[in-house]
């Protein structure tokens, strides 16, 4: 009986030792916490792989990566919304609204049409104006295919006289053939009527009421049959009786010397001066008093 008892106290004491044993590692486990686990150790590169895990990077490094990517999303946000200057902004804005990615038919940007009521809101009040010289039936609206400065394709817009409607046509069709490079061609109701600014944006243009820079004579460009091609680097050169000049635009006086050799020149062996003077037009460049290098008219009955 008494080796009994004896086992069994054994027993209960091995059990009480086993306890104590338990409640030291449930004490050391609550002491270190939950940031690591206690008796495992970080895997390495090969036991992650072995694990079918994916490697983890450091944490060091991933706020650099996040650190680099936040810093070049911020330079390229700041470098996208940099203003731009006038001049910049507006050829970019030009080139936004007229270039063609793609030209399947060039065909069927070469197009003529009558005033429609939206275009004569564009133009009323601006280029146009109420008259007895020209009414809107005489008048037609453009739309063609021209290289730009860029290298790339545009589409331009210009009113014309009805007479030479199809002259123009068949013109800048064989300027866009033959990749000539006219830099804009938008209405001058863009610039507010202004031919002088659109001259310093080198803006191709033909319909203005207006009348001739100094005169009370109505300009060929109130009737539409006259247009202005390139005309920054083409100015109107007028010369006075004391021997001095003055160009228009104004700030083009380094291309008023046609002796010298310069992009964008118009001269008598230039392609579009030929393709004007085959439809019957006249050129300013070789007029006495003044020189109109961006010019050409026509006369009709």
């Amino acid at each position: 009986m008494k080796n009994k008892n004896r086992k069994m106290q054994f027993i209960v004491i091995i059990i009480l030792i086993i306890s104590l044993l338990l409640l030291s590692v449930c004490i050391a486990i609550y002491a270190a916490g939950d940031d690591e686990p206690l008796f495992l150790p970080p895997a390495s590169e090969e036991t992650q792989s072995f694990l079918g895990q994916e490697p983890v990077e450091p944490v060091s490094e991933i706020m650099t990566q996040v650190s680099e990517t936040e810093y070049t999303t911020q330079t390229q946000l700041q470098e996208e919304t940099q203003p731009q200057t006038g001049s910049e902004s507006e050829i970019q804005s030009h080139e936004n609204m007229t270039q063609v990615s793609e030209i399947k038919n060039p065909e069927t940007y070469f197009t003529t049409s009558p005033i429609t009521d939206e275009l004569y809101e564009r133009i009323n009040g601006c280029s146009y104006v109420e008259n007895d010289d020209i009414a809107l039936e005489d008048l037609r609206y453009l739309q063609v295919l021209h290289i730009g400065f860029d290298g790339e394709t545009h589409v331009g817009e210009l009113i014309v006289n009805a007479a030479i409607a199809e002259d123009i046509l068949a013109i800048m069709r064989e300027l866009y053939e033959n990749q000539y490079p006219i830099e804009r061609m938008k209405l001058v109701d863009e610039y507010g009527g202004d031919d002088e600014l659109s001259m310093q944006a080198n803006n191709t243009s033909c319909f203005n009421y207006r009348t001739v820079e100094g005169s009370d004579n109505l300009s060929k460009h109130s009737f539409g049959l006259a247009i202005d091609i390139n005309p920054f680097y083409n100015p109107c050169v007028r010369s006075y009786a004391d021997g001095s000049t003055k160009s228009f635009p104004e700030g083009s006086d380094e291309y008023a010397d046609r002796s010298k050799e310069f992009p964008y020149k118009i001269d008598k062996e230039d392609l579009c001066y030929r393709l004007f003077m085959e439809h019957g037009f006249r050129w300013g460049g070789t007029w006495k008093s003044l020189k109109d290098y961006q010019h050409f008219d026509k006369a009709v009955p």
